[in-house]
C-alpha cells in the first residue's frame, strides 16, 4: 500500500491554460503522481495586471490548493511566479517552486554565445525576474527582453474557437500556425530580431508561449534554440520530491482533478484535454467569491 502523506496531490497553479503544458509533462516524467490544477481563467491574462493584483491571486489560490491538502505547489505561470512567488514561500505551509529559475537554468544550458533572449508577458519583463535568475546562474549572460503582450490571448482564443480539436499539439505544430499568428508574433519579436543583440537562445517566459513555438520559431530563424520551463521544472521537482522522500508508491493509481474560474467548464475540458494530452476527468467550477475568502 502506499503511504498516504507521499500520495498526496502535487498542486500546479496557472493563470488558465497555459500551466497544463508544465502539468503535462510532470504526469509523463511521474506517472504515479496526482496533480491539482487551478486555472484562474475568468481573470487570465496575468500579464497586464499591476503586481500586487497578480501577488493577490498567487495567494488566493495558494491557500485553496493547501486546503485540499497538496504536498507542494508549483506556480506554472512566469508572471505569478515574478510577482507572487517569495511571498507564496513565505506565507504558505506547503513549499513552493516557480518556473523561472528553471527557465532560466534551461536557457542557461542551451546558450553557447550567452546572449540570450526572454520571451514573456510585459509584468514578467518589468520586474526583471527572469534577468536576475540568468545572472545568478553565469553573470556574464546578456539578457534581452522582449514584452509579448498579445500570446497569452491569441492562445486562448484559438483554444475558444477549436484549434484544439484537431491533432495534439505536441505532435501537430501546424495547430496555431496560421498567418494571422505568424504575422502577431513576427511584429512582437521584430524589436528583438533588429537588435542587433544576436541571441542564441529564446528562452518562453510563459506557460502559454510552447503552445505558439511553431511561429516562434519562424520568426527568430533556424539559427536560434527555444527553450521551456516545463521540462526543468519537472526536473527540479522530482528532484525535491527524491530528497524529501515524498514520492508516490508504485502501486498508486494516480487522480488527477481540475478547478477552474472559468464560467464555460466544458470550454475548460476540451482545451485542457487536448493540452495535457488525456481526458480532464474531474473538473470543478470555483467562484472568484469563494477564492477572495481564502
Amino acid at each position: 500500500m502506499g503511504n498516504r502523506e507521499n500520495d498526496r496531490p502535487i498542486g500546479v497553479f496557472d493563470s488558465g491554460l497555459g500551466g497544463l503544458t508544465v502539468a503535462r509533462s510532470i504526469a509523463m516524467a511521474l506517472p504515479h503522481e496526482s496533480i491539482y490544477y487551478l486555472g484562474d481563467t475568468k481573470r487570465c491574462p496575468y500579464g497586464t495586471r499591476t503586481e500586487d493584483e497578480v501577488r493577490s491571486f498567487v495567494m488566493q489560490a495558494g491557500r485553496w490548493l493547501a486546503e485540499r491538502d497538496i504536498k507542494i505547489m508549483i506556480i506554472a505561470c512566469n508572471t505569478a511566479t515574478a510577482a507572487g512567488l517569495r511571498l507564496a514561500q513565505q506565507m504558505l505551509p506547503v513549499p513552493v517552486i516557480g518556473v523561472i529559475a528553471p527557465g532560466a537554468r534551461a536557457a542557461i544550458n542551451s546558450t553557447r554565445t550567452r546572449r540570450v533572449g526572454v520571451l514573456a508577458t510585459p509584468l514578467t519583463v518589468r520586474t526583471g525576474a527572469y534577468t536576475r535568475a540568468i545572472k545568478a546562474l553565469d553573470a556574464g549572460v546578456s539578457v534581452y527582453g522582449c514584452p509579448a503582450p498579445s500570446f497569452v490571448e491569441i492562445v486562448e482564443r484559438e483554444l475558444a474557437t477549436g484549434a484544439h480539436l484537431q491533432e495534439r499539439w505536441l505532435q501537430d505544430g501546424d495547430v496555431f500556425d496560421t498567418p494571422e499568428n505568424r504575422a502577431e508574433v513576427e511584429r512582437t519579436l521584430l524589436p528583438l530580431v533588429e537588435s542587433g543583440a544576436q541571441v542564441d537562445t529564446v528562452v518562453l517566459g510563459c506557460t502559454h508561449f510552447p503552445l505558439l513555438v511553431g511561429p516562434i520559431r519562424h520568426a527568430l530563424g533556424p539559427g536560434v534554440r527555444v527553450v521551456s520551463s516545463a521540462e526543468e521544472t519537472t526536473r527540479e521537482l522530482t528532484d525535491i520530491l527524491c530528497r524529501r522522500e515524498q514520492l508516490a508508491g508504485e502501486d498508486v493509481e494516480p487522480q488527477h482533478r481540475f478547478a477552474t474560474t472559468s464560467d464555460n467548464i466544458a470550454e475548460f475540458a476540451a482545451a485542457g484535454s487536448f493540452i495535457f494530452g488525456q481526458p480532464l476527468k474531474s473538473i470543478e467550477h470555483i467562484g472568484l467569491d469563494e477564492l477572495d475568502r481564502c
